[in-house]
């Protein structure tokens, strides 16, 4: 209702430079209510959408729809980077585009936030993927990072967590592109061949210096204050209490990603209870993530092992698997140099593109880039830096779903290569296309569940029976369904009774 149906920077006679001085909501940015959140081209894209065809919700659900096909698009492109071509890409797209978590983000139409800031966000990473290829051998590289800083500050002004897609560049060139080990960064700042990477990751740094000063400055140079009930740990006279659960929130969300049996539109008031003790159980759900996760990263930073997997062959030292492709897993940084890679190979008559699909990155490379993508783009939410206005908001997570799935792919590729029997290979695959046939058909029932005001709330009594019940009771007083009105007002109170509107409506 307020992004759209309120929102007074949709109407005609409104000037469009309002749109870059209000927050997504439509009130003014300096203002003491404001959420600031700033998302101006998400707010035209609904303009443009009423100038259209007004309040008509189909053709606001084709624009999200359509631009889910476009993130699909851009992701699984991304991944023939990784993955070369093959079914592994293919693998990496299907689990993307089939995932029950996105169904909020498509769905619901202010999702559209976060599925235009990850379109942006996918075209200035690849943008900066070709200043990587082309860095050292053209003019034109110059141009492809000016397009990768131009799409980050889209990507931010769609979504604020836009903005990390700068971080995720860097890395992408330091893991991957460059294939750099965690001890072999030190030493290569003091190579002079390295300019060109150090000169391109200040850049990287700068601009997004630039846009995260100008953003604070644009919002009043105040951060945004919630009530309580929108973050109730947040709110906790407690350290220890906002310690535990605020270290607890990450692993909910990864289980989330995981298995995404349990879904609701809103898990703000005591969707998830405050973890106060070091007693309670769920502490150990907390230890096993971050041990799991430190585990994983250090051991693909390490990267000692020789043996490596590569488009699901194995390979040894580098040598070709029987694709064509080469790994070379264990190579020392000089030998890393693309452009004398590419000088030496050209002479054999072998193109630039033939050249860089021969050179799959491994798969420690891919880990640190997946961990990166899934780690990154959530920090924002993560009270880190500032509170914010949610618990766990599943729209969120959009943009980290893409390290997820390419974290489940590399994990797949790495199991169906250790298989040694014909049997366990085509079990491991079977397993993993299963798994995206489940996530298509959650992803179905889900959709079911936001057809309406009052399935949505329905579905949502499970996990937030408070927030569900008064969300329907205001549905069902709108259907002049009095009683029924009355006895889900009632229930509302039952599990949260200072609950000042609710006394008001009942």
């Amino acid at each position: 209702s307020r992004a759209i149906k309120t929102n007074q920077d949709l109407l005609p006679e409104t000037p469009w430079i309002h749109i870059f001085y209000n927050d997504f909501w439509g009130t003014l940015l300096t203002h003491s209510g404001s959420h600031k959140s700033y998302r101006p081209l998400c707010t035209l894209s609904f303009r443009i959408n009423h100038a259209v065809g007004g309040m008509d919700p189909w053709g606001y659900h084709l624009v999200n729809v359509l631009l889910h096909a476009a993130v699909t698009g851009l992701f699984t492109n991304f991944s023939r980077i990784l993955f070369g071509d093959g079914y592994w890409t293919l693998i990496a797209g299907l689990l993307f585009a089939s995932h029950p978590i996105h169904t909020e983000a498509v769905a619901g139409i202010v999702g559209r936030a976060d599925i235009g800031a990850c379109l942006f966000f996918l075209l200035s990473l690849m943008c900066y993927v070709k200043h990587c290829f082309t860095r050292g051998s053209s003019p034109s590289t110059w141009g492809w990072i000016l397009g990768a800083g131009l799409c980050a500050g889209c990507s931010m002004l769609w979504k604020e967590q836009g903005v990390t897609v700068l971080a995720i560049s860097a890395v992408y060139d330091i893991f991957v592109f460059h294939r750099l080990k965690m001890h072999q960064i030190i030493s290569a700042l003091y190579k002079r061949k390295n300019l060109t990477l150090l000169f391109s990751i200040g850049l990287l740094t700068s601009w997004g210096t630039a846009l995260l000063g100008v953003r604070l400055y644009w919002m009043g140079n105040k951060p945004p204050s919630f009530s309580n009930s929108d973050n109730p740990a947040a709110d906790s006279d407690s350290f220890l209490t906002r310690t535990l659960t605020f270290f607890y929130l990450p692993t909910k969300n990864l289980w989330l990603l995981l298995c995404p049996d349990t879904l609701s539109f809103d898990w703000s008031m005591d969707a998830v209870p405050l973890l106060k003790a070091v007693s309670d159980w769920r502490n150990l759900h907390t230890v096993a993530f971050y041990a799991g996760l430190l585990l994983l990263a250090y051991f693909s930073l390490k990267g000692s092992s020789n043996e490596r997997e590569c488009n699901g062959k194995t390979v040894m030292n580098g040598k070709q698997n029987a694709n064509g492709h080469s790994c070379h897993p264990e190579m020392e940084y000089k030998t890393l140099e693309v452009k004398s890679s590419f000088a030496s190979k050209e002479e054999n008559g072998l193109k630039k593109h033939d050249i860089q699909k021969l050179q799959l990155p491994s798969t420690e490379n891919i880990v640190i880039l997946s961990l990166s993508l899934l780690i990154v783009p959530f920090l924002p939410a993560t009270n880190l830096f500032f509170y914010v206005g949610f618990v766990i908001a599943e729209r969120v997570l959009y943009v980290p779903s893409m390290g997820f799935c390419l974290l489940v792919t590399v994990g797949v590729r790495a199991l169906y290569v250790k298989a040694q029997k014909r049997f366990l290979k085509n079990l491991v695959f079977c397993s993993t296309a299963a798994l995206i046939v489940f996530y298509g058909l959650k992803t179905v029932v889900r959709n079911g569940d936001w057809q309406n005001e009052e399935m949505l709330y329905r579905s949502g009594i499970k996990v937030n029976p408070a927030k569900a019940w008064g969300n329907l009771g205001n549905v069902l007083k709108s259907q002049s369904k009095i009683s029924e009105a009355e006895s889900a007002y009632r229930n509302a109170l039952y599990y949260r009774s200072n609950m000042a509107d609710m006394l008001y409506n009942l």
